[in-house]
């Protein structure tokens, strides 16, 4: 079993807090991880009709004998009649962290928490697999950039050797039938699944719903329902535009993102690593790829990534700006593996119009080597996380 990185910041907040709760994707490992943060703790899956029916016709009964001895109440989204209960429980109680619930469905999950739980709750988020935590499995020097583009991280791949067209396309059908139809009630499965494949081939783009719609055969009122669904299950999220002044970021569109590449690549119909050598988004993918990387090494430590990107009227961009406090970290990302001087000119752009030092610009590409250069860090995917950088904006201080 790997160890992953948000463990030790679930056992501190276990000190804290009387109810865990660990959202995330499906197979993102949020069962393995709480079994290891708590061995001791007995364990009830809502999944289970049996262990749910017993829960919901004695509700005192199934959690008072465990506020002293702690449970972890799996998929917690299925049984919501519990929530209130649990409040009065562990009011009366006074003892911290006995009870862990999971879900896979954050948008039932937190409607229950919200209402009955507020304040009583530490809310965690388990994503899939960040390269360190890759890296305690498999030999990263020994694997291509490309095989990770296209393989994703998804815990459940890498733990049982799944090759990727076996997997993501159970995932995805396991995924449209089961959370989609508990969200929403969407009529027409195949139509939403088109919707998501639109969504895979706008990946490190401006979102543009009303054009996502257009091609789906929806409104736009559909098309920003369905996108609250695949963000609300981890599948995609949205990079706001940084601005200097806060106003403009409220109205400005977002950029969208796939948690996980491997994911991307299947909806885009890739069937082998091979095909991403002249793909035309393969720029787009390992963009997405670092970015997520950022994103979730800094959820495993229990932190909220201040993250945008930038863009002025002119299109220059930077891929990912992520504010620390009063200083700001500027990073472009460029898949090529040799460095030459047109991947710096958007940082010497964004230099000027924000007063950003060079120690603070960054330029992450797909070589194998750190260098140096007078306008940037130079720093290679592999060792991203090994990096004073992602340390610096990806852990607590």
């Amino acid at each position: 079993m790997i160890q992953r990185t948000l463990k030790n910041h679930l056992l501190k907040m276990a000190e804290k807090f009387p109810v865990i709760t660990i959202t995330g994707p499906r197979q993102s490992g949020k069962t393995t991880l709480v079994k290891s943060a708590f061995p001791d703790y007995a364990y009830s899956s809502m999944e289970n009709l049996d262990e749910r029916a017993m829960a919901l016709e004695d509700p005192r009964g199934f959690l008072e004998p465990h506020s002293r001895t702690g449970i972890i109440i799996d998929e917690a989204q299925k049984a919501p009649e519990l929530f209130s209960y649990l409040q009065e429980i562990v009011d009366s109680s006074g003892t911290m962290g006995r009870f862990v619930l999971t879900g896979s469905q954050n948008f039932l999950l937190m409607a229950g928490i919200t209402q009955s739980l507020a304040g009583r709750v530490s809310i965690q988020h388990l994503l899939p697999f960040n390269l360190e935590e890759l890296g305690r499995m498999v030999e990263l020097e020994k694997t291509s950039l490309d095989n990770l583009l296209f393989s994703g991280m998804s815990p459940a791949l890498h733990d049982r050797k799944i090759a990727p067209p076996d997997y993501y396309p159970d995932y995805l059908e396991t995924y449209v039938e089961r959370d989609v139809r508990s969200l929403k009630n969407i009529g027409d499965l195949a139509t939403f699944t088109k919707f998501l494949k639109l969504c895979a081939g706008r990946t490190g783009q401006l979102l543009n719903l009303a054009s996502i719609g257009n091609e789906t055969g929806i409104n736009a009122k559909t098309a920003r329902s369905w996108l609250s669904i695949l963000e609300a299950s981890f599948i995609v999220y949205l990079l706001k535009p940084w601005y200097k002044n806060l106003n403009k970021r409220i109205v400005k569109s977002p950029k969208l993102y796939f948690y996980d590449t491997g994911l991307a690549c299947s909806l885009l119909g890739l069937s082998s690593e091979g095909q991403l050598g002249h793909f035309y988004l393969r720029g787009n993918l390992f963009e997405n790829f670092i970015i997520s990387e950022f994103l979730k090494s800094a959820v495993h430590n229990g932190k909220k990534l201040d993250a945008y990107f930038w863009q002025d009227s002119t299109g220059n961009e930077i891929d990912l700006v992520v504010e620390k406090g009063p200083e700001i970290h500027a990073i472009e990302i460029k898949s090529g593996a040799t460095v030459n001087r047109d991947f710096f000119r958007n940082l010497e752009k964004f230099k000027k119009y924000s007063g950003l030092s060079r120690e603070n610009s960054n330029l992450v590409y797909g070589g194998d080597k750190n260098l140096s250069h007078p306008c940037a860090a130079v720093i290679s995917w592999r060792k991203l996380t090994k990096s004073s950088l992602f340390k610096s904006v990806t852990e607590k201080s």
